[in-house]
């Protein structure tokens, strides 16, 4: 793991635009963002990928938004700085329905025309270019690099001040414990949630993406798998703001990662198959009119089952050929 670590990580500063274009040669690049309700963020991402990747440094040839069933104004805003707007449902008519980010990044991978394609989240704040740039440099670079994924500094705001790197909780007391125990090869990665990673589109359209918020831990897995830990890298982004969940959507969301390991297991023989763990969380909150007697809690019943999109290569004869617009 320190070996893989040391070999395969970078920071953003390594990797200035101005190489990468010399770099790409003919290679087409995409930046694709899934966007469900981020009118607040996703235009000044947009406009700052326009700006200086696109218009003043012509290293991103298309910038794409999937609007992921917004209900304010996230395509208006994303359209009016510069992305192409797809619509999830759109891009997935005649698939089945499924709900989820991982969805929106499959509708935007068969959106995209790029044969480098970097996923960025909508709801980053102070967002800068380096944040693309990084994730694209090994890719462009280097031929044996297949996926890239970044990590950074996390700060959480709290009440009594701010944590430096108290933003990754269901990283820390989840998710790494989780792939250190079956999937050690993989402990060497910072930020195994992060949501800032570019890959090769031939690789990318080889795995499934989960729904929900299983589809970072999935996506590691069947790749290490697919092409193997030598063709995974990693770029440290620095600091990365956006706004944090409560400790119920917490819960959730590491339960639909565990649900999601737990898929990986069985297809490896590693838990027992034909069986299946509960896809209901059972959580309390505290008060409420429909609180229990002697609990002053609410019982909260949530599904937090995960589904797949097969893979977008055993798909692509039933995607629209166009991208639709939202």
């Amino acid at each position: 793991m320190e070996a893989w670590a040391t070999y395969r990580t970078s920071t953003a500063g390594d990797w200035p635009a101005e190489r990468l274009v010399k770099a790409k040669g003919a290679n087409r690049v995409s930046v694709v963002l899934p966007a469900r309700n981020e009118e607040a963020t996703v235009g000044a991402i947009v406009a700052t990928v326009r700006e200086h990747l696109m218009d003043r440094t012509p290293l991103v040839d298309e910038l794409i938004v999937v609007d992921s069933r917004s209900t304010d104004r996230t395509a208006q805003v994303a359209r009016a700085a510069g992305a192409e707007v797809v619509g999830q449902d759109a891009m997935t008519r005649g698939l089945p329905r499924l709900t989820g980010k991982g969805d929106a990044l499959w509708a935007g991978l068969a959106a995209a025309e790029g044969d480098v394609v970097a996923f960025i989240d909508a709801d980053l704040r102070e967002f800068r270019p380096h944040f693309v740039t990084g994730l694209l440099g090994p890719l462009l670079t280097d031929p044996s690099v297949d996926f890239v994924k970044g990590f950074y500094h996390r700060p959480l705001v709290g009440a009594t001040g701010v944590e430096p790197d108290g933003g990754g909780r269901v990283t820390e007391l989840m998710a790494r414990p989780l792939l250190n125990l079956f999937w050690p090869e993989l402990a060497g990665f910072v930020q195994p949630l992060a949501g800032e990673y570019a890959g090769r589109r031939t690789v990318l359209e080889q795995v499934p993406f989960v729904t929900g918020y299983g589809v970072e831990t999935a996506m590691l897995i069947d790749l290490l798998d697919l092409v193997g830990l030598d063709a995974l890298a990693q770029v440290d982004l620095g600091e990365r703001k956006h706004r944090h969940q409560d400790t119920a959507a917490l819960g959730r969301m590491s339960a639909q990662i565990m649900l999601t390991a737990w898929s990986r297991l069985q297809r490896r023989g590693w838990a027992a198959p034909g069986t299946a763990p509960t896809a209901l969380l059972t959580q309390f909150r505290r008060g409420g009119s429909d609180a229990l007697p002697n609990l002053d809690r609410e019982i909260v019943v949530n599904d937090v089952s995960v589904q797949e999109r097969p893979p977008l290569a055993q798909l692509r004869h039933r995607v629209p050929r166009r991208r639709v617009a939202a």
